[in-house]
């Protein structure tokens, strides 16, 4: 069954953008390539029960299995060892793309607490938006009686545009709360 997300891009966003952004082919419209989903460990990646403990998290908030990140070379000042873990991450693509957009904009930013809004500031050179969330428990997936320790987790929505303003009129038909005014 395709995402409700996704038959609305296709049949209401791509027309309201092309008027917008005055595109004259709908390949022009910019789109979601794909979200990679990033949590960083520290010092809890070389404990393997509270590694097994976020790769579980991470599979409930993202619906599928996330791999091991390893370093990719020792640096002392940080205490950390080439081919060490250092986290776990995931790639989402097609459907369960447009399944966690829907999720994230409509039950889990709501639940962060005194939240005001993404900052606009955080898309970067190549049209990319990042933005972390400071506790994974925002999502309903992730049982709270079961957590050890609240972690942070970044999401990185890639965006097929050519331009800044697309990229931010695409995220703005998906009803992400942008707030113009944060720095």
């Amino acid at each position: 069954m395709t995402p409700r997300l996704k038959t609305t891009y296709e049949k209401e966003i791509i027309s309201k953008l092309m008027s917008k952004l005055s595109l004259k082919n709908k390949h022009q419209v910019p789109k979601l390539e794909k979200i990679v989903l990033n949590m960083g460990l520290g010092e809890d990646a070389s404990d393997s029960k509270k590694m097994k403990a976020c790769l579980d998290d991470m599979a409930l908030i993202s619906g599928q299995k996330p791999i091991i990140t390893k370093f990719k070379k020792s640096i002392s000042n940080f205490k950390t060892r080439k081919g060490s873990n250092a986290g776990v991450k995931v790639t989402l693509r097609s459907y369960k793309m447009y399944e966690f957009i829907d999720r994230l904009v409509n039950i889990a930013l709501p639940r962060v607490k005194d939240f005001r809004g993404l900052s606009s500031k955080g898309i970067d050179s190549s049209n990319n938006f990042s933005f972390g969330i400071k506790e994974h428990i925002v999502f309903p997936e992730v049982n709270f009686d079961k957590v050890d320790k609240i972690r942070g987790l970044d999401i990185t929505i890639v965006i097929s545009s050519n331009n800044r303003e697309g990229a931010l009129e695409l995220l703005k038909e998906f009803n992400f709360p942008i707030n113009q005014n944060k720095n």
